[in-house]
């Protein structure tokens, strides 16, 4: 996929960015397969398949998902900025923090966060469970999303505390989730679940590969 194409479908589907957000993606990109065989970011075979199997399908969210002007977002386990990076240059004004216990990692997604300009995406190495000792951050972001970390009973455990009284989490997923989702019924009697299957004019994978947007809210 090249950049014309992204732009396209990004636009279709109500993800409309400028020239220079789109600059800004490509830079992203290219910073991510420089650093990626130094560091692995994301999974080596999946590199040239960048625009479209990540970026793209971090920008989903905003499809699916009407943020509130200047939200402030946790981004659980970021690897290389993901979700966290593309969603905020899609979305400048939102505040985004990216979190990951991996310090070699969040070291070069820091530096990619800076380069993006943005003055509300900022990163840390640290785990969310970590966060939660701060009372600064006791209920302090209005959603908290993770793609590919871990199953939901554990996300919404580290982070529980962080999530504002009318927050939401929204986690990545693919395959099957009905295991997952009724544990998390469970655990969380007060959870309310919606699992929306991601589907994308002109990026019919999605649909091929099962990707899914799992949102969770307390009652």
């Amino acid at each position: 996929m090249d950049l014309i194409q992204f732009w396209t479908i990004c636009s279709a589907n109500g993800v409309v960015m400028d020239k220079e957000q789109i600059f800004s993606i490509e830079r992203y990109r290219d910073e991510v397969l420089y650093w990626n065989p130094k560091v692995n970011l994301i999974s080596r075979r999946d590199a040239e398949n960048l625009l479209e199997k990540h970026i793209l399908h971090s920008l989903a969210l905003l499809k699916y998902i009407e943020l509130p002007k200047k939200a402030r977002c946790l981004d659980i386990g970021t690897g290389g900025g993901l979700p966290g990076i593309p969603i905020s240059i899609a979305r400048p004004d939102l505040h985004v923090l990216l979190v990951d216990s991996i310090s070699k990692k969040i070291k070069i997604t820091s530096m990619l966060a800076k380069h993006t300009g943005s003055r509300t995406l900022t990163a840390k190495c640290c785990r969310a469970e970590d966060l939660q000792k701060d009372k600064a951050n006791i209920k302090h972001f209005d959603i908290i999303f993770a793609r590919a970390v871990s199953r939901i009973t554990e996300l919404i455990g580290w982070s529980y505390n962080l999530l504002k009284k009318d927050g939401q989490f929204v986690f990545f997923k693919g395959g099957d989730v009905t295991e997952e989702v009724e544990t998390a019924k469970q655990e969380y009697p007060e959870l309310t679940i919606e699992v929306k299957n991601i589907s994308m004019f002109g990026a019919e994978w999605f649909e091929a590969d099962e990707k899914k947007l799992v949102i969770c809210k307390f009652n």
